[in-house]
């Protein structure tokens, strides 16, 4: 690597600042617990996430800032292992002896992990961004074991988003002392999260509102953090297969049933396909609920996409899918709390049910509304199912704006069904 260019990247990016319209994100509580400790903090997530604002906002905190490096530029396409006492001696060169090292996208580089942990072995503090869950994961675990501590990065919540948008509304809403919001309050939260709801929470998205922004970062994270990376050779069906997913989120299908549909060999390589995209951050898969690991595996899977915003550029649309985005994004939010969430699947199916403890603590249907008749009988009987399967007495309903309590009696059991917007369990659970 030539040592001027590498002088060159390091002192422009050096200047590198947060944003003029820059928000504290949620996770920067957890970081600053977690910089305490000697660790390498991992933080991890879907590309332009906001890791790259997070970190420096790292930077911007700490007496020692100036070991910085962001690996996704095309001027080190050609870095290696070898390059890295290179740095450190440009590093030393430019800025003196310090003990702080931050490395942004560091899994474009093979081997990385090796001088990392020369780097904590000899005392110092390494912060490092990446957006690939399974080379973080195979790299740390071989030879960072026990070293490094991981946090991940989602699009904005519903709350960053508000803090974004109308920081003094969210303000307000903390000094309010009542359950209870006020008219003004309510309509102004409604119509953001209908923005919300369109737009989604990608941070430059949310900014400027370019569908070519959205289009080209799905274009990235397909070609360079999935085919690129992993040299798949069928990026056609890759693709089809995201479609999919973003056309029919919350939806249950087989990997069987998938690779008919895609005309490919066998469904292992369906199962590749989306570890590939669970690896990259952009599609997940939930679980149906099973004290048999066996039937995990085997029954049908539900899908998400990372951004419900990011899904309605890259899916088909139709008239009857605001639940299906609703769903989107109560379960991102869930993902975003850490929970282990599944799907409960018995004599009838809840939509998303929480584990802790090894045991099941919540249940949650997520609908638009619930005025037919048929649609309260279906959402009461799926959460009641759970309910019970569970020992649960209190189950939730998310919808677009109804709110209210219902008490439902069994012969055994009085049951309460806990009713309220989107949009509020998302602030004040926050």
């Amino acid at each position: 690597m030539d040592r001027d260019l590498l002088k060159q990247v390091i002192l422009e990016q050096h200047g590198y600042a947060l944003p003029p319209d820059y928000i504290e994100r949620e996770i920067n509580s957890v970081i600053a617990r977690l910089l305490v400790g000697d660790s390498i903090l991992i933080i991890t997530g879907v590309r332009r996430s906001g890791k790259s604002v997070v970190l420096q906002n790292i930077r911007q905190q700490q007496s020692e800032a100036d070991y910085y490096i962001n690996f996704d530029d095309d001027r080190l396409v050609n870095f290696g292992l070898e390059d890295f006492q290179t740095l450190y001696e440009v590093f030393i060169e430019l800025f003196g002896e310090q003990k702080s090292f931050y490395f942004d996208e560091i899994q474009n580089i093979p081997d990385w992990e090796r001088f990392v942990r020369r780097l904590h072995d000899q005392g110092n503090k390494i912060i490092i961004t990446g957006s690939n869950a399974s080379m973080l994961s195979k790299e740390l675990g071989t030879r960072l074991t026990g070293r490094h501590v991981a946090v991940t990065v989602y699009p904005f919540s519903f709350r960053e988003f508000v803090m974004f948008k109308n920081p003094n509304l969210l303000v307000s809403l903390e000094k309010n002392t009542q359950t209870i919001l006020i008219t003004k309050q309510k309509g102004l939260l409604s119509g953001l999260f209908n923005e919300y709801l369109q737009i989604g929470g990608i941070p430059e998205y949310v900014r400027h509102k370019q569908p070519e922004y959205l289009q080209a970062l799905y274009e990235n994270i397909i070609y360079r953090d999935i085919i690129v990376l992993n040299k798949l050779n069928k990026p056609k069906e890759l693709k089809q297969l995201v479609f999919y997913v973003a056309s029919n989120i919350g939806k249950s299908s087989s990997f069987n049933a998938l690779r008919k549909m895609l005309q490919l060999g066998n469904a292992s390589t369906i199962s590749e396909y989306f570890g590939y995209l669970e690896d990259s951050y952009l599609c997940f898969m939930l679980n149906r609920y099973s004290t048999s690991i066996k039937k995990q595996i085997m029954s049908e899977k539900k899908q998400y996409i990372i951004d419900h915003g990011l899904a309605r550029l890259i899916g088909f649309r139709h008239s009857d899918d605001f639940g299906r985005m609703l769903e989107n994004i109560v379960f991102i939010e869930l993902k975003r709390r850490g929970y282990n969430v599944y799907v409960h699947h018995e004599a009838k199916e809840s939509d998303f049910v929480i584990q802790q403890d090894n045991h099941i603590t919540a249940a949650i249907q997520v609908c638009k509304n619930m005025d037919a008749p048929a649609t309260k009988e279906r959402e009461y009987k799926g959460l009641l199912d759970a309910m019970i399967c569970y020992k649960l007495d209190e189950g939730l309903i998310l919808t677009e704006a109804m709110e209210r309590t219902d008490i439902i009696k069994t012969d055994a059991k009085i049951y309460n069904i806990v009713i309220m917007p989107v949009w509020k369990w998302l602030l004040i659970n926050g």
